[in-house]
């Protein structure tokens, strides 16, 4: 019997090949219903850990409660979970973001609320989430919040993390990158979003009162939405 010949990029290629496997298979499977109790948690946790600083971006253009409220909020959506352990997924979202809106004070409840309401619609009676799946949650909760906050990117609110942070993730996995790829260009595309608040002037909600007064102060919804999205993407790296 003739001994096995291997050519010197048949390593290569198996390599390559055994990548790409990984992301079909991470494309396939991206999250099930277990998954996104898991992340929704961490949530929770990371919004508490960074209550305050959130707080503290919001006093020089808002209420002076962000932190607060997300916080409050969060910690009523972590008492609901353990009702929704076996739940697909459409409804698991849907209460996260009834919740949000009825606990959530000032404008952040409706915004997140409704963030979470459209994707879970968009979800409804799954069970199990892959990439392209989960961006068109994204898609849906982004329409949504400039749906109901009547605003669009360029006004420092959320939208100006949310837009480039979803624009950042559809041209990675165009570009064939896998899941841990995709959600970390999201997250940072995220943080450059909300940084760039700092040169905007508000034109909606509450610091839209301090007109230029507002430059220099990054928007704080822009920012626990980094958060959020920076929580999704650590659960794949």
């Amino acid at each position: 019997m003739l001994p096995l010949i291997r050519r010197p990029g048949d390593k290569a290629l198996a390599e390559k090949e055994a990548v790409q496997e990984k992301k079909r298979l991470e494309e396939q499977t991206m999250a099930d219903s277990k998954k996104i109790l898991e992340m929704i948690r961490q949530m929770a946790r990371v919004i508490e850990e960074h209550k305050d600083e959130l707080t503290q971006l919001d006093q020089p253009i808002g209420d002076s409660d962000h932190g607060i409220n997300m916080a409050r909020g969060f910690q009523a959506v972590e008492q609901k979970l353990p009702g929704l352990e076996g739940k697909d997924i459409g409804t698991i979202l849907k209460t996260v973001g009834m919740t949000l809106v009825s606990t959530v004070g000032g404008a952040s409840g409706p915004l997140y609320g409704t963030a979470f309401m459209k994707a879970g619609m968009e979800a409804a009676g799954l069970t199990q989430l892959d990439l392209e799946g989960f961006l068109k949650l994204m898609d849906a909760a982004e329409a949504g919040v400039a749906q109901r906050g009547k605003a669009a990117e360029g006004e420092a609110t959320m939208l100006d993390a949310m837009i480039p942070s979803l624009n950042a993730m559809k041209k990675a996995k165009e570009a064939g990158e896998g899941t841990a790829q995709v959600l970390q260009a999201g997250a940072a595309a995220a943080w450059a979003g909300a940084e760039h608040t700092k040169d905007l002037i508000a034109t909606k909600g509450r610091a839209s009162y301090v007109g230029e007064r507002g430059l220099g102060h990054q928007d704080p919804g822009a920012t626990s939405y980094s958060y959020l999205l920076e929580t999704i993407a650590k659960a794949y790296s």
